[in-house]
């Protein structure tokens, strides 16, 4: 996966549950200025993960694309100044 980065995801909308097409991922919180620490997270084997700091549920689908999520919108990308 040459050229691209780690996937950041954010729960600005306070699911309990987010599911993502990746198992290794950064957790942003919501978006600023209500994020937290900006956190690597992997799945390992388990298939889903509790962010320490917001406690979202991260579930892993394998039907989704990189930068797809269910619900909708929560990929994070980063606002250019």
């Amino acid at each position: 996966m040459a050229g691209y980065g780690t996937p950041h995801f954010q729960n600005s909308g306070g699911y309990d549950v987010i599911e993502i097409g990746v198992a290794e991922f950064m957790c942003v919180g919501a978006d600023a200025p209500f994020d937290h620490p900006h956190v690597y997270l992997d799945m390992g084997d388990e298939g889903e993960k509790v962010c320490p700091y917001c406690s979202t549920l991260y579930r892993y689908n394998p039907a989704l694309k990189r930068d797809e999520t269910l619900p909708v919108g929560c990929a994070y990308h980063d606002k250019a100044a």
